[in-house]
C-alpha cells in the first residue's frame, strides 16, 4: 500500500491518464478519489461512470451527452458525463465492459479532447483528466482483441495496482482503526477488542477492504450501544443474520 501512496503522489499533479488494476474491492475508486483530490483539479468536479451498470444502448448517450430530439423521447437536451467534469477528473469504472464501438469514439476523445453529443454534428472542446479502473486486465483483452489495443495505451499511460487484502494482511489494524474514525464521525466512538482483532486477521478476506468495512459496519451496530467491539459481533458471510 505504501507504493500505491508513492504513485498517487508521483502523478497527481499531473495530468496523465491513469489505470488504476486490481480485484473487486480493492478501494479502486477511493483510490481516483485520491488523485483527484492532490491534484490542481480538485475545486472542479469528479465525475465516476461505471461502465458495467449502465445498458449498452443508453452508455453513449450517458458518457456523451444528446441534443434534443436527437432520438424518440429525447424530449430535451443532455450533458454527458465527461462535459460534467469540465476542468475536473472523469472516473470510468470497470472499463473493460465498455463495448468496442464506444471505446474507439472514447479514443477519439483522448487523444484531441473534443466530443460529439448524439445527434450533434458540432464538436464540443472539453478539458478533463481521466482516470479509468478494472478489475481484469485490459492488456490481456486487448491481446484477444475485445478491447481496443490503442484505447489501452492511451489510457494506461500510468499503471496503479491495488492489491487484494490477503496479499497486505499487515496493514489490517490500520485500515479497521480508518474505518472505525470514520464510523465516529456520526455516533460515539467505539474501540475493538483484541479476540475480534484476532478473528478479523484469520479470515482470508475474498471482499478484500470493501468487506472489510461492511463487517465492521455489521460489528459496529450488532454491538448496539456498548463501546467495545467483541468477538460475537464479527460475522462474516453467511453467518450474518444466522441465528
Amino acid at each position: 500500500m505504501l507504493e500505491v501512496s508513492r504513485r498517487i503522489r508521483l502523478v497527481a499533479q499531473r495530468s496523465t491518464p491513469v489505470l488504476v488494476q486490481g480485484p473487486t474491492g480493492t478501494g479502486k475508486e477511493m483510490v481516483a478519489k485520491a488523485l483527484h483530490r492532490l491534484s490542481a483539479r480538485s475545486s472542479r468536479p469528479f465525475v465516476a461512470l461505471n461502465c458495467a451498470a449502465i445498458p449498452e444502448a443508453l452508455l453513449e448517450t450517458e458518457l456523451f451527452g444528446h441534443t434534443r430530439e436527437a432520438f424518440t423521447g429525447a424530449v430535451q437536451g443532455r450533458v454527458g458525463r465527461i462535459e460534467a467534469a469540465q476542468g475536473g477528473t472523469l472516473f470510468l469504472d470497470e472499463i473493460g465492459e465498455m463495448p468496442l464501438q464506444l471505446q474507439a469514439k472514447l479514443l477519439r476523445f483522448v487523444e484531441c479532447g473534443e466530443l460529439q453529443r448524439v445527434g450533434d454534428n458540432d464538436p464540443v472542446r472539453v478539458d478533463v483528466r481521466i482516470v479509468a479502473a478494472t478489475h481484469r486486465s485490459l492488456a490481456k483483452l486487448a491481446a484477444e482483441g475485445t478491447f481496443r489495443a490503442d484505447l489501452y495505451y492511451r489510457l494506461a499511460v500510468f499503471l496503479i495496482k491495488t492489491p487484494d487484502l490477503q496479499s497486505h494482511k499487515g496493514d489490517l489494524p490500520l485500515l479497521v482503526q480508518h474505518f472505525l474514525a470514520a464510523m465516529a464521525e456520526t455516533s460515539p466512538a467505539k474501540s475493538i477488542k483484541e479476540p475480534a482483532m484476532a478473528k478479523l486477521e484469520g479470515y482470508g478476506w475474498p471482499g478484500n477492504v470493501r468487506e472489510l468495512e461492511h463487517v465492521l459496519e455489521r460489528a459496529w451496530i450488532l454491538a448496539e450501544n456498548r463501546p467495545e467491539i467483541g468477538i460475537d459481533e464479527i460475522e462474516f458471510g453467511e453467518e450474518a443474520g444466522a441465528f
